[in-house]
């Protein structure tokens, strides 16, 4: 079990007590799940919802991330996230995570407000987002991205690629208790690979970090149920609800009132103290 903390704006992450969760908000019109907002005012309306209903870190994206999404320009992903952000910071409590591999953007949104990276690439894309992490010392999520380098062994693979993420960090300069790992569940595996990093989850414990597990809506689900995205509730929650059992420390999903009482159901059997 993890025996640290790690501070985040005025909130602390007091790890192995209990499951965090990661609220999405889409910004981009074409997310895979069709929950992109178009506006500040709808984007507010939302996060507040996600945090009356339980929500602990609010994931703000202006980039979809599915395999046949078109990639934005930094002055796009700007215009889409940046004002978002502005007016969260000042009416929001819980922290702010920016969901982008671009540095420029990254360090525009730390300026007005936000508190955690979220790396879908782990720093491969830019460079430049390990010292953007490192000078605001802030968290930062590093996800083991496969997408054009698929493998056949995922589990080692995962642990190779997150481990000399992790080395990379620290030795730029990332506080070590900042830094937190993401699988990267839909990110160049194959259906039954996503189903084995669930599966084999609790391995990454051996890397001594906090583990973020982000299923909701996913392909893996699709998959398996033949449902579209808007109807994959209950495939999440299933997700959820093992991936808490095999050591998951934060879940990022969109539907944050019913994975909210999937963690409080979940946490009471596995982290239940006497």
């Amino acid at each position: 079990m993890l025996s640290f903390t790690t501070r985040c704006r005025d909130t602390v992450f007091r790890w192995g007590e209990r499951t965090y969760v990661m609220g999405v908000i889409n910004v981009s019109p074409d997310s895979f799940s069709s929950d992109g907002l178009s506006n500040i005012e709808s984007a507010l309306a939302r996060a507040k919802r996600f945090i009356d209903e339980g929500a602990d870190i609010i994931d703000i994206g202006g980039e979809s991330t599915r395999p046949d999404s078109k990639a934005v320009s930094v002055e796009e992903e700007l215009r889409r996230v940046i004002p978002v952000i502005e007016v969260l910071a000042r009416e929001i409590a819980v922290p702010i995570s920016i969901d982008t591999y671009k540095s420029a953007v990254a360090s525009r949104a730390l300026e007005v407000g936000a508190n955690i990276v979220n790396d879908i690439w782990g720093f491969k894309k830019d460079p430049g987002m390990v010292k953007i992490a490192s000078d605001a010392k802030i968290p930062v999520i590093i996800t083991s991205n496969q997408r054009g380098a698929p493998c056949k062994d995922i589990m080692p693979e995962i642990i190779s690629d997150l481990r000399s993420k992790i080395r990379l960090a620290e030795d730029s300069g990332i506080i070590a208790e900042n830094i937190i790992i993401d699988p990267g569940i839909g990110f160049g595996k194959t259906l039954e690979q996503n189903l084995e990093i669930i599966r084999r989850l609790t391995e990454l414990k051996s890397l001594g970090k906090p583990i973020l597990l982000g299923t909701s809506r996913k392909s893996l689900i699709g998959g398996v149920l033949g449902l579209p995205p808007d109807q994959r509730l209950e495939g999440t929650a299933a997700t959820v609800a093992i991936g808490i059992a095999n050591g998951a420390d934060i879940i990022r999903v969109h539907d944050v009132e019913q994975m909210v009482r999937v963690c409080l159901m979940s946490d009471a059997i596995i982290r239940r103290k006497e």
